[in-house]
This record gives C-alpha cells, structure tokens and sequence, in this order.
C-alpha cells in the first residue's frame, strides 16, 4: 500500500516510445532524482521501467502499462494481460483506467475488478477516473485508491479543470467517497499540489511538470514568444 506516501508527493516517471527521454534506464535515473527531492512514491508505466526502478530505489511504486486495443478507448492497464505483468513486479498498488470509456470486448468495468479482485485479492488498486460519478462507483466497487489522473481527457470530462472553482471536483469527491483520493492529472505548480493536499487528498501525484523536460521547456518558450 502507500502508507508512506500519505500527505506527501508520488512523482510520476513516465516517457512513451515517442518521447526524448524514453528509456528505462533514464526513468530510474528520474526516480532517484525523484526520492532525492523528496518524494514520497512512483508512479510508472511498463514492467521494463518498474523493474528498473525497483532496483535504484525503496519507495512504493503505482505501476501501469499502457496498452492500446482496437476495440476500446482506454489505454490504462486495459485487460487482465497487463495485470498479470504488474503483479509480478510486485508492485504496491496497480493503477487502472475506471472510466465509462469503452474497454476490450465491452467488458464492464465491475466485472473486470471481480476478475482481478478473486485472482489476487490481496493486490491493491487504484482507479483512475475523469468525472464524480465515476469516482464514485470506483469507491462502490472497493478500489484501494480514487484518483482524478484523467480529469479533463475522456470526452465525458472534456470541459473538466481539476483545478475550477478551488478544486470544486476535489471536494465533492472527498465529501463522498469513502476510499482515500489521490489528486493527480494537471497538478502542475508547488501551490496546487499543496492546495489538494491541504483539502484532504491522501496523495498528489505530479508527472509532466517534474519529469517531461520538452513540456516544461515548451512554457517557457511560449510564454517568452507571447
């Protein structure tokens, strides 16, 4: 589970095969840089990456893989393949997209954590999901974790901001939901993230903003070029 990361920072370290810094090797290096700042937990994507981590650094891993199937919109650990692979990384808790969106074969979601839930009962999980009411059957069906991690980039959450209204999303869920949330998908800046974690997230996860070096540069260039 994610006990020590509970009030602190998760920094994901991520780079698809299209990125500059897409390399296992590179993202244990961005972990360690991670735990050095002092983060608290990782978040990673393909069993490659978590392995490599795993041997660099003693913090609790949010694993995935992304994995596209022709038949559906998510992407995010979509079928039993991908959890059998993060299993046996042993990874603390497997991340999973918990959104409407269309899943492989129009498999409900339900039935795929009964799946995953009788085959290895004692995994943790957490469900990434884009909008209250998927949160809040992700807390129906007994996800360890709720996160927001796709706020803003389903077609149901397309005119979502996580941050609208002081985190309007945010305090909802955290007046509904019973499981713990971990604020995550466009916690860009230091003040954000301590804002959701002032609100009573468990945990806030940061991507982009600490490990995609080509976006961060991007702001700046755009902000120069205004």
């Amino acid at each position: 589970m994610l006990e020590s990361a509970k009030g602190e920072l998760i920094v994901s370290c991520q780079a698809l095969d299209d990125e500059p810094l897409h390399s296992s090797y590179i993202m244990s290096r961005m972990a360690v840089a991670a735990q050095e700042g002092g983060a608290k937990g990782i978040r990673s994507n393909s069993v490659a990456d978590i392995e490599a981590i795993k041997e660099v650094v003693d913090l609790p891993i949010i694993g995935i893989i992304k994995q596209d199937y022709p038949d559906a919109e998510i992407y995010i650990t979509p079928t039993m393949k991908e959890i059998d692979a993060l299993v046996a990384t042993g990874v603390e808790v497997i991340a999973l997209d918990a959104t409407v969106s269309k899943r492989p074969n129009n498999q409900k979601l339900e039935d795929f954590v009964k799946e995953i839930k009788a085959k290895y009962p004692d995994q943790a999980l957490m469900a990434d999901c884009s909008t209250l009411d998927e949160m809040l059957e992700a807390d129906r069906l007994g996800f360890d974790y709720i996160g927001t991690t796709m706020v803003g980039y389903t077609e149901q959450s397309k005119e979502l901001k996580i941050e609208a209204n002081d985190f309007e999303l945010i305090r909802q869920a955290l007046d509904q939901v019973d499981h713990p949330i971990i604020a995550e998908g466009n916690i860009d800046t230091p003040d954000k993230a301590r804002r959701v974690l002032d609100l009573g997230v468990y945990s806030v996860v940061v991507g982009s903003a600490i490990t995609r070096p080509q976006l961060i540069t991007e702001k700046f260039v755009t902000k120069i070029h205004q």
